[in-house]
């Protein structure tokens, strides 16, 4: 099953992509914590597309599509106006660099790698898709009540 949300580049706008990332993922039987981590992942690329690539620009719009099959997670999140990071040349930095330095940030990317079992971005027209992928050992629909 697909399911999808569309929303404006705002910060605002992110509370509803992370409510959106919960209900569709508390419609199968997973564990809290990986729905939190996971939540958390998706949260962080949208993020980072609203505050880093869009500028927080309300014009401008994303889509997330979550999708299962069998007991696989899919994740996409289609940006129609932006490809300006480019994911093959990007270098993960060292966790200890960034506590020695102080640095504030920088850690997400980090955070999503660790969560999702694979992570690539594709460009797509003017655009790029974010692909994110997590296997889940369990997953099956809650019954539905008759």
């Amino acid at each position: 099953m697909t399911h999808s949300y569309q929303f404006y580049c705002t910060q605002d706008s992110l509370k509803g992509v992370r409510t959106f990332v919960e209900a569709t993922l508390k419609l199968y039987v997973i564990s809290e914590i990986i729905v939190n981590q996971l939540i958390l992942a998706v949260d962080e690329i949208c993020t980072n597309l609203v505050v880093h690539a869009h500028q927080s620009t309300p014009e401008d719009s994303l889509e997330i599509t979550i999708e299962n099959k069998d007991k696989d997670l899919f994740f996409e999140i289609k940006d129609k106006n932006n490809t300006g990071f480019d994911w093959k040349t990007y270098q993960q930095p060292a966790l200890e660099d960034l506590v020695k330095t102080g640095r504030k940030g920088g850690m997400g990317l980090i955070l999503v790698n660790s969560v999702m079992d694979d992570v690539e971005i594709q460009p797509e027209g003017e655009g790029s898709i974010w692909r994110l992928h997590k296997s889940i050992s369990a997953l099956t629909p809650h019954a539905r009540r008759s």
